[in-house]
């Protein structure tokens, strides 16, 4: 069949959906649906009856599966997009109870439906997890599949439509895509087209491709070449709280895995798909100064009081110099050094941070000349929130009494929360700080000049795999064959970590087994922010890889 994109190592050109999208871009609409129709068309006639014979049909070789899957794929475009629809119609925010077991029961059932052994697993004060296995008689691996299904709280009236109310777009919207209805049976289906609502790239978008590519597989008779078991998660935005006690629970359960791929993520930055062997740790961390018991008159006691915002202001820039290194002593010392296959991976990765800076409007970067690849392998402090009162036409002429920050810290291999947090506490008493953990009394406050309330600083360790591992090499193997096949030899980028945060420490540190992060959505695909959205053809790719990852050769 035609590619999916005809990959180039720069992608990001003058065409705005092409420096916009997640994989390189198609070269028009019309080529994309007549190259959907073309591919199904020059199929043997053996795949074709197979595929429409179901489940009763003579059973295809493993190494049909990544064609069965593109055919299947390609002839029932418009019914994939409206059952993914259907999932994103499920509101899935972590902490409400009721609309998170709607999910989880729905995405069950839609498992059973294409021949997993699916049930739900429970520990108490938890979303349950959507747990199935899917048993290859003489398979010599088993294959772990993670995903989460739970996202990110909302602001409704920060997106162009419902959260939860799947729109389609001709394009993005930015772009100037259009909304247009999802398509009918039949139908071409453009694969600059893009889905709107939350969770469409983080982290429903790898159900929804999973759910075909089976659903293939079992109408075609193709079986896997490995046993899978399926971990989706519901909580994992909120910080996955109680998937240690769930693994711990039901350690029997998944022991009889060998490796586990980790279905999260975006492209790489570049346009090009990618596979990471390991993710950031993080930690959060909320700091509030204090001046006078209330709010002060800023005629009246200005020059006089206190001010806690400039006080924040100041112990947040000892932290940081202007060039973003860290100034808390220790901050760097417990990084864990590369090994000779992760070097030679960041070595190999495409040339990007010019194109990425001018797209964000950057004419400059923390730590220059080094790369956002590099920096990525560093422990990270930055300043996500800051309250000290409010501004423009709501400002009071007062000097506040407190002043609140909120710190991320991202982690790195070789960095505990724990000792982030101590090292960071260490920072803030040489800059004279009394710290509280609950707001002072009137004592506390006429013995101490300056007084910080810490609290947070839970969260969890980064973890990254050996990339020579022998079952890695295998999913990279795989990977790099679709990577190939969709977008040109060559295209697959493989990085030794992801920025983001995942709890991988869980599968690598307390279960002991490597694990591989497979990201599919469009980098640019707002994730944890308004108007999230996937473009269709990275749920097509996912679609291709899955398949190829699901039928790679045994162990």
């Amino acid at each position: 069949m035609a590619r999916l994109a005809a990959f180039t190592p720069k992608p990001m050109n003058a065409d705005t959906t092409a420096r916009r999208t997640g994989f390189p871009a198609r070269s028009s609409s019309r080529l994309a649906a007549a190259s959907a129709r073309a591919a199904v068309a020059v199929l043997s006639l053996s795949l074709l009856l197979a595929v429409a014979a179901g489940p009763g049909a003579a059973r295809l070789s493993a190494q049909n599966g990544p064609q069965v899957a593109r055919a299947y794929r390609d002839a029932h475009g418009p019914a994939i997009l409206r059952d993914f629809a259907k999932l994103l119609s499920y509101p899935n925010v972590a902490r409400d109870s009721v609309d998170i077991r709607r999910n989880a029961a729905y995405i069950r059932d839609q498992l059973r439906a294409v021949g997993v052994e699916a049930r739900l697993l429970e520990v108490d004060g938890a979303p349950p997890i959507v747990y199935g296995t899917l048993e290859v008689p003489g398979a010599k691996r088993t294959l772990g599949l993670y995903a989460h299904y739970d996202g990110q709280p909302v602001t409704p009236s920060e997106w162009t439509h419902g959260p939860w109310d799947p729109t389609l777009y001709t394009r993005a919207i930015e772009s100037g895509g259009t909304p247009r209805a999802f398509p009918a049976d039949g139908e071409a289906v453009d694969l600059e087209w893009r889905i709107y609502a939350r969770s469409s790239g983080d982290d429903k978008a790898p159900i929804g491709a999973l759910l075909p590519t089976l659903r293939a597989f079992r109408e075609a008779g193709v079986r896997p070449t490995s046993n899978l078991i399926f971990l989706l998660e519901g909580e994992e935005e909120a910080g996955s709280p109680h998937l240690e006690a769930y693994l711990k629970e039901y350690r029997d359960l998944f022991a009889p895995v060998d490796v586990w791929l980790f279905f999260d993520g975006p492209a790489h930055q570049s346009g090009r798909p990618q596979l990471t062997f390991g993710v950031r740790g993080v930690m959060d961390m909320e700091l509030t100064v204090y001046g006078a018991d209330r709010n002060l008159h800023s005629g009246h006691y200005g020059n006089w009081a206190p001010d806690p915002g400039m006080m924040l202001s100041q112990l947040l820039a000892s932290m940081k110099d202007a060039n973003g290194q860290v100034l808390v002593q220790g901050f760097y010392d417990t990084d864990a050094p590369l090994g000779p296959e992760e070097k030679a991976a960041l070595a190999a990765l495409p040339e990007y941070d010019a194109q990425l800076k001018k797209e964000l409007g950057l004419s400059w970067t923390e730590g220059e000349p080094e790369t956002l690849a590099q920096r990525l392998m560093l422990p990270a402090l930055n300043v996500l929130g800051i309250k000290v009162a409010e501004t423009g036409a709501h400002h009071t002429n007062a000097i506040a009494s407190t002043a609140v920050a909120d710190l991320g810290i991202r982690l790195v291999k070789g960095n505990t929360p724990e000792h982030m947090k101590e090292l960071i506490e260490a920072h803030i008493r040489k800059q004279g700080y009394h710290i509280v953990r609950q707001d002072p009394d009137m004592a506390t406050r006429l013995r101490y000049r300056k007084i910080v309330k810490v609290t947070g600083g839970q969260g969890y360790p980064a973890a990254r795999t050996n990339m020579d591992n022998p079952y890695v090499r295998q999913i990279v193997a795989a990977g790099r064959a679709a990577a190939d096949h969709a977008f040109g030899k060559g295209s697959l980028v493989l990085e030794p970590g992801l920025g983001g945060s995942l709890p991988l420490y869980l599968f690598t540190d307390t279960l002991g087994k490597p694990a591989v992060n497979v990201p599919v959505a469009n980098y640019d695909d707002n994730q944890h922010a308004a108007d999230e959205n996937v473009r269709v053809a990275n749920l097509w790719y996912a679609i291709e890889l899955y398949a190829q990852l699901l039928t790679m050769p045994g162990a």
